[in-house]
């Protein structure tokens, strides 16, 4: 069986049930009309599940620990226990670890209080991946990590919402060792990963674009005249900037990058409404806090199962260890 993907849209045999999960962009893809297969020594079985466990790390913060969860009330997550935004289930849940683990995947967190999981803004992730590469593809759940031998096939890695607090666009060519949030420095912070990811082909690297801001709401009279003769706040079109360009692979982060071992799942873009606006179309709080909901959480793990296969085969077939047509 073969599985043939076309940009905007992908379709394959086995995973055309999933198809109507895909309204969010994929954002690496084959080029229009290739036809991607399981070949002999590939990790991916021909109904689009992996031959064997692959394991699954994911870095995150709150909202990562949230899209994993089940839907329901808070259980895990306790500052106290050592596993601080690790939970079973949360009313924000959006089910991805059953989605992955039913898929095939073996699923491994690191967030608060590790040494891979704590500082993941954007200007952390250069001196990350540069020093802690062999413990980040080791890790198994915070700071405890696999025997001898033992490493992670997939790397998800996703800055939090604050990282669309955009300051500005900056100047060119910008620091990406920089906390200040400029789009420039967020530009240079993420193509100083290039290089590193580069020396680890094996590895599918998968960046996850931040979650958006919910939109500003002024308190009070003097705020309310602010807003309404100044303009709406620049923040959500400055992450609208950075975003698209992270996510836009012929223009924009991946361009000019051969490898096929790292793809960007746009997280913002389907928290946004695919597109409809620039701030959160799934906040919480009654609209003013950022943390998804369950709804949107859910949509965006409906979606990424399907990408992370798609993105396997690719890396696959672009590799060698799966023929390409």
């Amino acid at each position: 069986m073969q599985l043939i993907t076309r940009r905007p849209a992908l379709i394959g045999g086995a995973l055309a049930v999933w198809l109507v999960w895909l309204a969010a962009p994929l954002v690496f893809a084959a080029q229009e009309g290739e036809v991607i297969q399981a070949g002999e020594g590939s990790a991916m079985k021909e109904n689009g599940r992996p031959e064997e466990p692959l394991r699954f790390l994911f870095i995150h913060h709150s909202c990562g620990g949230q899209l994993l969860a089940e839907a329901g009330e808070q259980v895990g997550g306790e500052k106290d226990s050592g596993q601080r935004c690790i939970y079973q289930s949360h009313p924000n849940g959006g089910g991805l670890r059953k989605l992955l683990e039913e898929a095939g995947f073996e699923v491994h967190e690191a967030s608060y209080g590790s040494q891979i999981g704590e500082d993941t803004d954007i200007h952390h992730w250069r001196q990350k991946f540069a020093n802690r590469m062999g413990a980040i593809l080791a890790c198994d759940r915070n700071d405890t990590f696999y025997e001898v031998g033992g490493s992670n096939r997939i790397v998800a890695f996703k800055s939090c919402y604050p990282n669309n607090r955009f300051l500005g666009e900056g100047t060119e060519p910008g620091d990406p060792d920089s906390p200040e949030l400029t789009v420039a420095n967020a530009r240079a912070a993420y193509g100083s990963l290039l290089p590193l990811f580069a020396d680890q082909p094996e590895v599918l690297f998968v960046a996850f674009t931040a979650p958006p801001l919910a939109e500003p709401r002024p308190q009070g009279i003097l705020a309310r005249l602010k807003a309404l003769f100044g303009g709406k706040p620049k923040a959500g079109r400055w992450a609208r900037q950075f975003n698209t360009w992270l996510a836009d692979r012929e223009r924009g982060w991946l361009a000019g990058y051969e490898l096929p071992n790292v793809v960007v799942f746009d997280y913002y873009d389907i928290l946004t409404g695919n597109g409809a606006g620039d701030w959160s179309a799934y906040p919480t709080g009654g609209g003013t806090d950022s943390h998804p909901s369950c709804e949107g959480n859910r949509k965006s793990a409906e979606a990424f199962v399907p990408f992370l296969t798609v993105a396997l085969r690719e890396m696959e077939a672009r590799s060698g260890a799966a023929p390409a047509d």
